[in-house]
């Protein structure tokens, strides 16, 4: 009877750990799920206040169509992107033609003083910095997901239940090189 109950309490620990590994697993992806749904809000945010930018820009810069267009087109591939990856680099092109939209403004003073403009770009400037936040929320949520099905024992659970790796967001490689200062 002594072996007996001890094997049944043993069976009963491993049963019991395994549970609670399994559930701290979904805890943990469940976070890296919300910290997803979090990106995407402050994603889809900045995506509604594009096409006000532009209708505000349109009337000033008669000769930047291409610009415009760019910045359109960059949304729309932002928009439709799935993933992390995909939309990553869709994102970061999004900016890129963003920027090249606030650097033409500079040449156009009225439209620089214009009130819808300078609203606008403060409302794209906060909303920029939720995305970053959100990201680097994101890529924790990430690190600790990973970490978790990765290391022993949780790594055997982890592939018993078919848990696998999530993708960070990583800077693109322009943004990675030094800035250059020049006096």
């Amino acid at each position: 009877m002594g072996p007996l109950i001890i094997l049944i309490i043993v069976a009963v620990v491993i049963a019991l750990y395994v549970m609670m590994a399994y559930n701290g697993l979904v805890r943990l992806r469940n976070r890296v799920l919300n910290a997803w749904a979090q990106i995407d809000v402050q994603l889809k945010r900045r995506h509604d206040l594009i096409p006000n930018l532009v209708e505000t820009v349109k009337g000033y810069m008669k000769y930047e169509q291409e610009t415009l267009d760019k910045v359109i087109k960059a949304r729309a591939a932002a928009m439709s992107a799935q993933g992390v990856a995909a939309t990553a680099q869709a994102e970061n092109q999004l900016t890129s033609t963003l920027k090249s939209l606030f650097a033409l403004v500079e040449n156009y003073p009225e439209l620089k003083a214009n009130q819808n403009m300078l609203a606008l770009q403060e409302e794209l400037t906060t909303t920029e910095n939720r995305i970053a936040f959100a990201r680097q929320h994101y890529n924790d949520s990430v690190m600790t997901y990973n970490t978790a099905i990765e290391t022993f024992p949780r790594n055997v659970i982890a592939g018993m239940f078919g848990f696998t790796r999530r993708e960070s967001f990583s800077a693109p490689e322009s943004e990675r090189e030094p800035v250059k200062v020049q006096f």
